[in-house]
Protein backbone atom coordinates (compact mmCIF):
# COMPACT_ATOMS: atom_id res chain seq x y z
CA UNK A 1 0.00 0.00 0.00
CA UNK A 2 1.22 3.86 -0.57
CA UNK A 3 1.25 6.93 1.35
CA UNK A 4 -0.90 9.01 -0.61
CA UNK A 5 0.44 13.16 0.06
CA UNK A 6 -1.16 16.36 0.00
CA UNK A 7 -0.76 18.65 -2.47
CA UNK A 8 0.68 17.46 -6.37
CA UNK A 9 3.11 14.96 -4.50
CA UNK A 10 2.99 11.60 -6.17
CA UNK A 11 2.27 8.43 -4.16
CA UNK A 12 5.10 7.20 -2.91
CA UNK A 13 5.87 3.46 -1.09
CA UNK A 14 4.64 2.71 2.62
CA UNK A 15 7.35 3.72 4.83
CA UNK A 16 8.95 6.09 2.73
CA UNK A 17 9.26 9.69 3.65
CA UNK A 18 8.50 12.86 1.80
CA UNK A 19 10.32 15.16 1.94
CA UNK A 20 9.12 18.80 -0.07
CA UNK A 21 11.60 21.46 -1.50
CA UNK A 22 10.29 24.90 -1.88
CA UNK A 23 11.30 27.69 -4.17
CA UNK A 24 13.36 29.45 -1.26
CA UNK A 25 15.30 25.93 -1.09
CA UNK A 26 14.42 24.73 2.38
CA UNK A 27 13.64 21.24 2.31
CA UNK A 28 10.74 20.13 4.67
CA UNK A 29 10.27 16.66 6.16
CA UNK A 30 6.63 15.97 6.18
CA UNK A 31 7.32 13.00 8.58
CA UNK A 32 8.41 14.84 11.22
CA UNK A 33 7.21 18.41 9.59
CA UNK A 34 9.98 19.89 10.11
CA UNK A 35 13.03 21.91 7.91
CA UNK A 36 15.62 19.68 7.61
CA UNK A 37 18.91 20.30 5.89
CA UNK A 38 21.10 18.44 3.13
CA UNK A 39 23.27 17.43 5.96
CA UNK A 40 20.17 15.79 7.72
CA UNK A 41 19.76 14.04 4.62
CA UNK A 42 22.91 12.95 3.79
CA UNK A 43 22.89 11.33 7.32
CA UNK A 44 19.14 9.43 6.33
CA UNK A 45 21.07 7.99 3.76
CA UNK A 46 23.69 6.61 5.96
CA UNK A 47 21.41 5.19 8.08
CA UNK A 48 19.30 3.71 5.18
CA UNK A 49 16.45 5.77 5.88
CA UNK A 50 14.39 5.92 2.50
CA UNK A 51 12.85 8.97 1.05
CA UNK A 52 12.12 11.33 -1.64
CA UNK A 53 12.70 14.46 -2.78
CA UNK A 54 9.63 16.50 -4.46
CA UNK A 55 9.70 20.22 -5.77
CA UNK A 56 6.88 21.88 -3.58
CA UNK A 57 5.33 23.54 -6.42
CA UNK A 58 5.64 21.67 -9.28
CA UNK A 59 5.52 18.03 -7.54
CA UNK A 60 8.48 16.75 -9.34
CA UNK A 61 10.37 13.92 -8.45
CA UNK A 62 13.84 15.85 -7.57
CA UNK A 63 15.77 13.30 -5.83
CA UNK A 64 18.26 12.62 -8.57
CA UNK A 65 18.98 16.35 -8.45
CA UNK A 66 19.21 16.45 -4.49
CA UNK A 67 21.20 13.21 -3.79
CA UNK A 68 23.77 15.29 -6.48
CA UNK A 69 23.62 17.75 -4.54
CA UNK A 70 24.75 16.12 -1.45
CA UNK A 71 27.57 14.64 -3.37
CA UNK A 72 29.14 17.79 -4.80
CA UNK A 73 28.48 19.20 -1.32
CA UNK A 74 30.37 16.66 -0.10
CA UNK A 75 32.80 16.79 -2.50
CA UNK A 76 33.29 20.44 -1.99
CA UNK A 77 33.68 20.22 1.71
CA UNK A 78 36.62 17.98 1.75
CA UNK A 79 35.32 14.58 1.62
CA UNK A 80 37.01 13.93 -1.64
CA UNK A 81 36.38 10.31 -2.79
CA UNK A 82 35.76 10.43 -6.50
CA UNK A 83 39.23 10.63 -8.18
CA UNK A 84 39.73 13.01 -11.12
CA UNK A 85 40.25 10.79 -13.65
CA UNK A 86 37.16 8.84 -12.25
CA UNK A 87 35.01 12.27 -12.56
CA UNK A 88 36.38 12.26 -16.49
CA UNK A 89 35.95 9.39 -17.66
CA UNK A 90 32.02 9.71 -16.29
CA UNK A 91 31.21 12.74 -17.83
CA UNK A 92 33.17 11.12 -20.85
CA UNK A 93 30.14 9.10 -20.66
CA UNK A 94 26.98 11.66 -21.39
CA UNK A 95 26.18 11.37 -24.45
CA UNK A 96 28.08 8.45 -25.52
CA UNK A 97 26.49 4.65 -26.68
CA UNK A 98 27.08 3.63 -23.30
CA UNK A 99 25.48 6.11 -21.54
CA UNK A 100 21.99 3.85 -20.71
CA UNK A 101 24.17 0.82 -19.86
CA UNK A 102 25.97 2.92 -17.16
CA UNK A 103 23.41 3.39 -14.46
CA UNK A 104 22.79 -0.49 -14.07
CA UNK A 105 26.50 -1.42 -14.16
CA UNK A 106 27.24 1.13 -11.20
CA UNK A 107 24.48 -0.01 -9.21
CA UNK A 108 25.77 -3.02 -9.95
CA UNK A 109 29.37 -2.38 -8.92
CA UNK A 110 28.42 -0.40 -5.63
CA UNK A 111 26.33 -3.34 -4.73
CA UNK A 112 29.06 -5.57 -4.94
CA UNK A 113 31.43 -3.61 -3.29
CA UNK A 114 29.29 -2.99 -0.03
CA UNK A 115 28.31 -6.81 -0.30
CA UNK A 116 32.43 -7.72 -0.59
CA UNK A 117 32.88 -4.61 2.37
CA UNK A 118 30.43 -6.50 4.79
CA UNK A 119 32.29 -10.25 3.84
CA UNK A 120 35.58 -8.92 4.27
CA UNK A 121 34.61 -7.56 7.99
CA UNK A 122 32.95 -10.85 8.85
CA UNK A 123 36.33 -12.66 7.57
CA UNK A 124 38.40 -10.89 10.03
CA UNK A 125 36.17 -10.71 13.10
CA UNK A 126 36.25 -14.50 12.57
CA UNK A 127 39.70 -14.79 11.33
CA UNK A 128 41.09 -16.61 8.24
CA UNK A 129 40.85 -20.48 8.27
CA UNK A 130 40.40 -23.17 6.10
CA UNK A 131 37.06 -23.09 6.42
CA UNK A 132 34.37 -21.57 4.17
CA UNK A 133 35.53 -17.81 4.52
CA UNK A 134 39.05 -18.71 2.69
CA UNK A 135 36.91 -19.10 -0.20
CA UNK A 136 35.70 -15.48 0.27
CA UNK A 137 38.80 -14.58 1.61
CA UNK A 138 40.44 -15.23 -1.99
CA UNK A 139 38.06 -13.35 -3.55
CA UNK A 140 38.29 -10.04 -1.64
CA UNK A 141 42.11 -9.96 -1.23
CA UNK A 142 41.82 -10.39 -5.10
CA UNK A 143 39.66 -7.56 -5.05
CA UNK A 144 41.49 -5.72 -2.85
CA UNK A 145 44.63 -5.72 -5.50
CA UNK A 146 42.42 -4.91 -8.28
CA UNK A 147 41.17 -1.87 -6.55
CA UNK A 148 44.86 -1.11 -4.98
CA UNK A 149 46.21 -1.49 -8.50
CA UNK A 150 43.51 0.95 -10.00
CA UNK A 151 43.65 3.59 -7.09
CA UNK A 152 47.55 3.15 -6.57
CA UNK A 153 49.69 1.52 -9.96
CA UNK A 154 52.09 -1.04 -8.43
CA UNK A 155 50.43 -1.43 -5.49
CA UNK A 156 48.46 -4.68 -6.18
CA UNK A 157 50.94 -6.24 -7.25
CA UNK A 158 51.49 -9.73 -5.78
CA UNK A 159 54.39 -10.21 -3.59
CA UNK A 160 56.67 -13.10 -4.12
CA UNK A 161 55.22 -15.87 -1.90
CA UNK A 162 57.64 -17.15 1.02
CA UNK A 163 58.23 -21.15 0.04
CA UNK A 164 59.64 -21.71 3.42
CA UNK A 165 56.86 -20.30 5.57
CA UNK A 166 54.49 -22.60 7.30
CA UNK A 167 50.64 -22.72 5.81
CA UNK A 168 49.68 -21.09 8.97
CA UNK A 169 51.77 -18.31 8.41
CA UNK A 170 50.43 -17.62 5.53
CA UNK A 171 46.99 -16.08 6.04
CA UNK A 172 48.89 -13.66 8.48
CA UNK A 173 50.94 -12.61 5.73
CA UNK A 174 47.84 -11.85 3.96
CA UNK A 175 46.65 -10.18 6.66
CA UNK A 176 49.67 -8.11 6.98
CA UNK A 177 49.64 -7.37 2.88
CA UNK A 178 46.23 -6.32 2.81
CA UNK A 179 47.01 -3.77 5.93
CA UNK A 180 49.88 -2.41 4.05
CA UNK A 181 47.70 -1.98 0.73
CA UNK A 182 44.97 0.00 2.99
CA UNK A 183 48.25 1.93 4.81
CA UNK A 184 48.96 2.97 1.00
CA UNK A 185 45.67 3.58 -0.21
CA UNK A 186 44.91 5.63 2.73
CA UNK A 187 48.13 8.30 2.36
CA UNK A 188 46.84 8.18 -1.02
CA UNK A 189 43.57 9.64 -0.80
CA UNK A 190 44.88 11.82 2.02
CA UNK A 191 47.12 12.93 -0.88
CA UNK A 192 44.80 13.41 -3.18
CA UNK A 193 42.60 15.32 -0.49
CA UNK A 194 45.09 17.94 -0.09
Amino acid sequence: MANKSNGNTPEVPEGTIVIKKYANRRLYNTSSSSYITLEDLAKMVRENVEFVVFDAKSGDDITHSILTQIIMDEEANGGQMLPVSFLRQLIGMYGNSMQAVMPSYLEASMTNFRQNQANIREAFDKGMSAGPLAAIHETNMALMRAAAQTFIPGAGAAKPAKTEAPAADTSNDEIAALRDQMAMMQKKLDELGK
